[in-house]
């Protein structure tokens, strides 16, 4: 594969708290949005200097979506614990608390939150990359 980007894209019906929820939580970027595109509006998220991001689209129709399970995980890998930590407590400060993991493996070396949409974002701490 020679693809030079990638972007993954899910719908939301609350994109407002969900851009909130990844730019002010979690301190991604807004790198473009559009409203009004065939009835939809969107804002694509990522982080500084990366040739991936997020995409999430809200139609104007409002229709219901899929719940997620909880092993939809979007992972963010931190490379020391002090980033980690720091993470941890940015979106703890928005009165975010952790979940538990439906899999055991990310005990004790992450904290998994949930979005507006009840999607499951995991913080792995950089004391355990090696073991990735």
């Amino acid at each position: 594969m020679k693809a030079v980007q990638f972007r993954i894209a899910r719908p939301t019906n609350q994109l407002q708290e969900i851009t909130r929820f990844y730019t002010d939580a979690l301190g991604l970027k807004i790198i473009g949005s559009f409203s009004g595109h065939d009835g939809y509006d969107g804002v694509m998220l990522g982080l500084p200097e990366s040739t991936y991001h997020l995409e999430f689209t809200q139609h104007s129709n409002m229709e219901t979506l899929p719940p997620p399970t909880r092993e939809n995980l979007l992972v963010f890998y931190f490379d020391n614990h002090e980033d980690y930590l720091a993470a941890n407590r940015r979106i703890q400060d928005m009165n975010i608390g952790p979940v538990p993991p439906e899999n055991p493996y990310w005990l004790g070396k992450s904290e998994t939150y949930e979005d507006p949409d009840k999607w499951r974002i995991v913080l792995f701490d950089g004391l355990y990359i090696a073991s990735v």
